[in-house]
């Protein structure tokens, strides 16, 4: 269901590329669900929920799958996430007006760095390049491209939430599932400390364990989600911060 520049040129891409992800994504609840949902959390579900970032913390590495659509075409990065180190690194690829910005992406919760590269592999080399990167600090507000990565490393955080202030701040469970062969359930969750969204903008696909496999959410200014699929592929070590 989930579906899934030079320098000049790069740099000025880095800074103005406004999207979102999604490509094709179905916001709502999943076909072949179980179950009659939104409903108010239960409080199995509120710890499910509660652990659900303390989980990517505790594996610390997981492979990622970020699409990113907006009116300059759709931007997909492949990768992977470093929930300790707080990192990122992947693979740029962009279709339509987008596609001249491809090549590698590293970032951090400050700074993000780009690579263009003249034949983009499907998956980042374990050894990037050393030199031709074009980097600036990482903002949030400025776009949907940054406000993606942030999302991205909000996912991991090292200590459980609160699971009984969940349903109070409208954590419900929608439907059941399943993502590449895994049983799930899905919510909608609350505001992390990066402030995702609010409650009804973000949704987490969890496995009985609290597990991640999937998270959308809305972005101002984009119609489509920002949305995050994990282990969708083999796992590049993030490189460590230059």
């Amino acid at each position: 269901m989930l579906a899934k520049r030079i320098a000049r040129r790069w740099i000025v891409v880095a800074a103005a590329v406004t999207v979102a992800l999604g490509g094709g994504i179905f916001w709502y609840a999943a076909a072949g669900s179980a179950g009659s949902g939104p409903r108010a959390v239960t409080a199995d579900e509120a710890s499910r929920l509660a652990i659900a970032r303390f989980r990517n913390y505790q594996k610390q590495n997981r492979a990622v799958t970020i699409s990113v659509p907006g009116a300059a075409g759709e931007l997909v990065i492949t990768g992977s996430a470093d929930y300790r180190a707080k990192a990122g690194y992947g693979v740029l690829k962009g279709k339509g007006r987008n596609d001249s910005g491809n090549g590698l992406i590293r970032w951090t919760a400050t700074r993000v760095e780009l690579r263009p590269l003249p034949a983009v592999p499907d998956l980042p080399p374990a050894k990037p390049p050393a030199d031709g990167w074009f980097g600036r600090p990482l903002n949030p507000t400025a776009g949907a491209l940054d406000r993606a990565l942030a999302i991205l490393l909000g996912l991991g955080n090292d200590r459980p939430d609160n699971a009984q202030l969940l349903p109070q701040n409208g954590a419900e469970w929608v439907a059941a599932d399943q993502v590449n062969g895994h049983a799930v359930d899905v919510f909608t969750g609350p505001d992390s400390r990066e402030r995702l969204g609010s409650a009804e903008s973000v949704r987490y696909w969890l496995d009985a364990d609290g597990l991640m496999y999937r998270v959308q959410t809305s972005v101002p200014g984009e119609k489509d989600p920002v949305a995050i699929s994990f282990d969708t592929h083999e796992f590049t070590a993030v490189p460590p911060e230059r």
